[in-house]
Parts: C-alpha cells; structure tokens; sequence
C-alpha cells in the first residue's frame, strides 16, 4: 500500500487527543441527536407526514454522516495517524462526501419546497403528492452520489487531509482534473444551492411581509379577529427567522473548509498548515449536530413527542402558554401557517366563514361585492379549506376541472 497513507505530520500529541475529544462530541451528538429526530417522527402518526419527508431524510444523512466518520476519525487520532489503509480511506471520503452533499442539496430542496407553499400554496396541489416528494428525495441523493463517486473514478482523488486522520477529496495536489473538481464542487454543491436558497427564504420573507400589511389595511375596513391574524402573522415571521438561523449556521459550518480549498485551488496550499486544514473539516463535520437541534428539538411538536416517549427527556415538555399559537419549523407547520394567513385573509372577506365549507353560504349576505367576485372569493374560501384538510389527511384532491386560480386577496 501507498505509505503516505501512513505519514504522521510533526504536531504535539496532545493536539491529537484535543481533536479526538472534539469529534467525541460532536459523533455523540450527532448520532444520538439524529437518532432521536429520526424515533419522534417514526413514533408520532402526526409527524409521518409529507412535508416532513425532507426532515426525515436529513436527519438520515446527517445521522450517516456522524456514525460513519466520527468513530474511524475518533480512532485515528487516538493512533496519531491513519490506520486503516487506502481503501478504508477512500471509503471514508466518499461517506463523508456523500452525506454531506446530500445535506446541503436536501436543505436547497426544503428552501424551493417551503418557498412554493408560502408563496404558491394552492398551486401546491397540483403537484404534491407521495410519490413527488419521494422522487425528490431520490434525486437529492443520485445528485450527491455522483459528485462523491467522482474522486473514485479519476476526477480528482481520496487523500488522508490535515492532521492525517481523516480524508477528503485532494484539493492540494496543484493539477488540472483536482483544480476542476474543486472549483466545480463548490459552484454546483455549495455556491449556487446556497444563492438559490437566500433568494427562496428572501421571496418568502417578502410574501409574508406583504401579506401581513394586506391584513391590516383589510382589517380597517370589515370586521376581525385580531389576535388570530396578529399571531398569525407573528408566527410566520418566528418561523421564517428560525429557517433563515439554519442555513446561516449550515453556511458557517462549511464556509472555512470551503475557503480552505479555494486557496489551495489558487495554488497556495503551502501556506496552509496543518492545523489550517484540520481544524475547518471538524467544524464542517460538526454541522451534523446543529439541524436536529434547530429544526427538531427546540419545537414543540418534536419536543412533546419525545418528552412523551423517553422518559428522560420529559423536561424537553414545553410549558402550555395561554393564548400561545404553536410555531413549527417543520413543513406541515410551514403549510399550516399558511393556510391559517390565507384564510385568515378570506375571513376579513367573508366574515363568517370557517374551516367548514358548508359555514360559506352566508358569504353573499355579508360581501359588499358583485355576484362574478364573490363567485370567485367563494371559490378560493373552498380550494383553502379543501387544501388545508386534504394536507392533514397526507391525501391531495384533485378536480375534474380545476377553478381559476386568480388571487383577489
């Protein structure tokens, strides 16, 4: 075998050990942070739903990516150097390629999913559905699956990296296929999925903006419930920041390894250290840990699932709060709180409709409109309330012949 897969770099021991004792952690918390997110949805009926599909899946390749790279990284430190030979390298690379990519592109799915809902939520119906949402989650990981097996072919390679415990793609080595496999890598992987994710929570931040203003002016001319629209309103924004944390944690997890590797695609890898190409993959490798925790552990409805199913964690039971409108960072929350601004909306229009249709037949008594637009208003009050149902249900009506979808509110 290749002996640089056995070359130790002149560091101290203990800077060995301090590393061991970090990706200690971050395994632990990642392995068992995952683990519990991936148990909450399997053991809560209200939580196998559509839309949390995509939470699922990341809590799977985060959870993949902790138990297939923490333990081999853990052990290699604890013996200074890489033990297990350049296959055990090379599989170890792809792993942690192939989970890592698929994070980031499940995130770029979750962003144009959660962006269509909140912005487009009734043409949502046409197209979700079971198996849609499978097959995007199947492409997420075939995406990913190709630009991991790459190295493995000959466009670039697997390498032991930093402190030669752990390995990567080689990003070093000044050459044309590794130099086109970088710069391509973090264009198609981290630069443009994460453009398309600030415009999509920008939109979204926009829409919700928008809609909270409509609320108002119409509120100023018919009757409402304030304190439904106030907190509807206030809870698409807490979602919508909750959202926006996770990719600026996810970005700053990947941001240095990202920097690390268009240095030396510049051709200045030797005035990387060590330590300068060590310490940026064990923060990459940590944003493992941080999703469960942003997107699952600090909700209520993931909190209240498994406060009920282990017992040691009954004190993650969120205190019942009066009045309190739950926020969910979870798709079937996203779409819940849309449907509640939309026909929050439809009600400042209606008056007396609720979230059963046959409430909407007092809906001419009470429009000062003409009959073609309450017609058209009727309508929409159906298509949300059939929408929001069909959602809890995991079940998608479809029309013989689809009404006009022109929004009038």
């Amino acid at each position: 075998e290749d002996s640089s897969f056995f070359t130790k770099v002149d560091v101290p021991d203990h800077a060995h050990y301090v590393v061991a004792l970090f990706v200690l952690v971050i395994g632990t918390l990642g392995i068992t942070g995952n683990a519990l997110v991936m148990f909450a949805i399997y053991s809560n009926k209200k939580l196998r739903n559509l839309p949390n599909y995509f939470i699922l899946n990341l809590a799977v390749s985060d959870f993949l990516m902790a138990f297939t790279q923490s333990p081999i990284f853990f052990i290699n430190c604890l013996y200074k150097e890489w033990v297990f030979g350049e296959m055990g390298c090379k599989v170890y690379a792809f792993c942690g390629a192939l989970f890592g990519i698929t994070s980031m592109i499940n995130l770029l799915a979750i962003s144009i999913d959660r962006y269509l809902v909140i912005t487009k939520p009734l043409q949502t119906i046409h197209w979700s559905s079971k198996r849609k949402t499978t097959l995007a989650i199947l492409v997420v990981w075939l995406y990913s699956f190709a630009w991991s097996l790459a190295p493995l072919i000959g466009w670039s390679s697997y390498i032991p990296e930093g402190l030669m415990t752990s390995c990567t793609w080689d990003y070093v080595t000044y050459t044309a296929a590794n130099r086109s496999y970088t710069m391509m890598l973090c264009c198609f992987v981290f630069f443009i999925p994460l453009g398309i994710i600030f415009y999509c929570y920008l939109r979204m931040f926009l829409s919700i903006r928008k809609t909270g203003r409509e609320v108002e002016r119409l509120g100023t001319q018919v009757r409402k419930s304030t304190l439904i629209q106030q907190k509807s309103i206030r809870s698409e924004w807490k979602l919508a920041k909750i959202a926006f944390v996770v990719i600026v944690v996810y970005v700053l997890s990947w941001s240095p390894y990202a920097c690390v590797t268009l240095i030396s695609w510049a051709g200045h890898a030797n005035i990387l250290s060590p330590y300068s190409k060590a310490v940026p993959a064990i923060i990459a490798k940590a944003s493992a840990i941080y999703n469960p925790i942003i997107y699952a552990i600090i909700h209520n409805k993931y909190r209240m699932t498994l406060a009920e199913k282990v017992p040691c964690l009954r004190f993650l039971s969120p205190t019942p709060r009066k009045d309190c409108i739950s926020s969910s960072i979870s798709e079937s929350s996203f779409r819940d709180s849309v449907i509640s601004r939309q026909s929050t909306v439809s009600r400042n229009h209606c008056i007396t409709a609720s979230s059963q249709s046959s409430d909407m037949v007092s809906i001419h008594k009470y429009l000062p409109l003409d009959s073609a637009t309450k017609s058209t208003v009727y309508r929409q009050c159906v298509d949300i309330i059939i929408y929001f149902k069909s959602r809890q249900n995991n079940v998608i009506l479809r029309r013989h012949k689809p009404w006009k979808k022109n929004i009038l509110f």
